[in-house]
């Protein structure tokens, strides 16, 4: 059994585009959640696909400094991606992307305890349908995190990766979703009923966050819906929150030896709040400090621990 956790999907240059100015940042749903999971103590590794340039170079220096390993081949694609993050007069990002996905060389699944992907890395081909197989496979070894984390300027229409979304949340242990995306995948239906859909076809824990409202999370163990609410911050934008928020979680379950191996898969849906509470609010704290800091910032356990010494009913 390794204590290493693998982040299967895309890294990217964010370029943040303000009324009055545009600031390259290094991001990607995958990496930031690589980095973040470092950040907060935990063995991280990454399996992306980004090019030998300039932004591909700043890709590979902020991992290395951020002690996220690469997996072999990461750094071979043709060219980096360049994700491109408009963000309006309250700090919400829209996106636009130039890039393509592939898994470069696939990762040897036998040296981590847990797997992490989601976002475009499921639903762009050519590397998304190897993404489904080897989270598939992920299962024979260890536990599975999944975050849809909706693209709509790459995934075009909702029919078109549904399935994948679909297919991805039934092999996996933890689904972590936005109502943003819900909304997008789902037009109209209510919020709880696709959290409990979901939670049906597999996961022993979804969790969506609602924005200004905090975040339902729905044990498979148990019939209740729980509420968390957000921590209220000065923010400076979103990006990079939901990110963080996962990161968040997934430390707090491996801490608490709910992921991690596959006993953890069985601890985990036999789990009750009590026991899975603790990763929930620490994911609160992780977004929340990420939204107070411009860019996809990625907090240290050290500013988490400070957080709750300043408030110690949030864990």
């Amino acid at each position: 059994m390794s204590d290493r956790v693998l982040s299967l999907g895309e890294a990217l240059i964010d370029v943040v585009i303000r009324p009055d100015s545009a600031v390259e940042h290094v991001g990607g749903s995958l990496l930031n959640v690589a980095v973040g999971l470092a950040a907060l103590g935990r063995k991280a590794s990454l399996c992306a696909y980004w090019g030998d340039d300039d932004h591909g170079r700043m890709l590979s220096d902020w991992t290395r400094r951020a002690g996220v390993t690469l997996t072999p081949g990461t750094e071979s694609a043709p060219k980096s991606p360049v994700a491109y993050a408009h963000l309006d007069e309250v700090g919400h990002a829209t996106y636009e992307f130039a890039m393509t996905w592939a898994v470069p060389e696939p990762p040897d699944l036998t040296q981590f305890g847990h797997l992490h992907t989601g976002s475009i890395a499921a639903t762009l081909e050519p590397g998304g349908a190897e993404v489904l197989e080897l989270t598939r496979r992920m299962r024979n070894y260890g536990t599975v995190s999944y975050d849809p984390n909706v693209r709509p300027a790459l995934m075009r229409q909702p029919e078109a990766v549904v399935d994948r979304i679909e297919n991805m949340i039934s092999a996996s242990d933890v689904v972590k979703a936005s109502d943003e995306d819900l909304e997008w995948l789902y037009p109209g239906t209510p919020v709880e009923d696709i959290m409990r859909r979901w939670v049906n076809s597999g996961p022993s824990m979804v969790v969506i966050t609602r924005g200004p409202w905090g975040a339902y999370a729905l044990l498979k163990s148990n019939r209740d819906m729980l509420h968390l609410d957000q921590l209220r911050v000065e923010v400076a934008d979103s990006v990079g929150a939901g990110d963080s928020f996962m990161a968040g979680m997934i430390s707090g379950l491996l801490d608490a030896g709910l992921l991690g191996s596959l006993e953890a898969r069985g601890r985990l849906a036999a789990a009750g709040w009590s026991a899975v509470q603790p990763a929930l609010h620490r994911a609160v704290i992780t977004s929340a400090i990420t939204v107070s800091n411009h860019g996809a910032y990625a907090p240290t356990i050290d500013e988490v621990n400070a957080m709750h010494a300043a408030d110690p009913q949030l864990l």
